[in-house]
């Protein structure tokens, strides 16, 4: 048994199917079913049950592929050490962050990175927050940015920032054009599209719904936030959008974007990782590029919020 054999068993375990498998493996479709026979005979026990339609792990090979990705995550980090020890400012560093802040935080940062860690290999991975955390327990990601509260204690976390949400109408609503500034309880009643399940900042405007007597627009969920700028547009309904999102509050194809006044509602960044990550010194580091965003687009997390554990 070699570390490549499990690498491919846990790629057809991903992908169920031999083909994509050893694409994503490198090798071609033969060579992988072999090594993978091999392994089973080896082992005395079948892990993949074959058939013309569909590839299935066994009971056995389930148990074997969770230990197989421990043991390669293992292999990874111990590479990792020894490249960190050659030096401990270049190698790969595998970053990320959920779909509705990795494309509006990383134009800002990225070119930044670059230039304070030049002999780095950035890898990003733009995943929903749980997929992270699995990534993050797994060890094929070293650091991910999230919002507060993350739903495990046993972190480490570096306090990003704190931002805002902006409230997006359609042109011709009554709150497109109210002249004083915005609280929740202007938004009682009102319907709010929301994202689908699975995206954090659905479960964020979820609590601000409840806390102001507002309702989710049945019928209606988007995938990004784009498609909801879209839905706002076409007078479906309202609602939130995060500030790095939105450049300037304006009007921008039928929709205004309107800010709240303090406390507006809002959700705190952390960049999380595991204790005893092979790249904890240079996580502070990463952090602190993070935050360096144009002044006026968030805040600081204040201390204490949420940030020692998760809920």
């Amino acid at each position: 048994m070699n570390l490549r054999d499990l690498e491919y068993l846990v790629a057809v375990a991903d992908h169920r199917h031999f083909g994509r498998a050893a694409d994503a493996c490198f090798v071609s479709q033969p060579t992988l079913s072999t090594q993978l026979k091999k392994l089973e005979i080896e082992l005395g026990v079948e892990l993949v049950e074959r058939s013309s339609r569909q590839v299935l792990v066994t009971a056995a090979g389930e148990q074997i592929v969770a230990r197989a990705r421990t043991v390669l995550a293992e292999a990874e980090a111990i590479r990792r050490i020894a490249g960190n020890a050659r030096d401990p400012r270049a190698g790969r560093l595998a970053l990320g962050a959920f779909p509705t802040i990795a494309p509006y935080l990383l134009p800002h940062v990225l070119g930044d990175l670059r230039r304070t860690l030049p002999d780095v290999e950035l890898l990003l991975v733009e995943e929903k927050t749980s997929t992270l955390l699995d990534q993050l327990r797994r060890g094929s990601l070293d650091a991910a940015v999230v919002a507060l509260p993350v739903p495990e204690e046993g972190w480490r976390v570096e306090p990003l920032f704190r931002e805002d949400f902006l409230l997006a109408v359609p042109v011709g609503h009554p709150l497109a054009t109210d002249p004083g500034p915005l609280t929740v309880a202007d938004l009682a009643g009102e319907n709010l599209l929301l994202l689908t399940t699975g995206h954090c900042l659905r479960d964020q405007t979820l609590a601000v719904c409840q806390e102001a007597g507002a309702h989710e627009r049945s019928g209606f969920r988007a995938t990004s936030l784009e498609t909801l700028r879209h839905m706002v547009a076409a007078g479906l309904g309202l609602t939130l959008l995060p500030r790095l999102s939105v450049p300037e509050p304006s009007e921008r194809s039928g929709v205004v974007v309107r800010a709240f006044a303090d406390p507006a509602p809002h959700r705190d960044l952390v960049l999380l990782s595991r204790p005893g990550n092979v790249r904890d010194e240079l996580l502070p580091e990463v952090a602190a590029v993070l935050r360096r965003l144009p002044s006026g687009l968030v805040g600081e997390v204040p201390h204490g919020a949420g940030v020692e554990g998760g809920a």
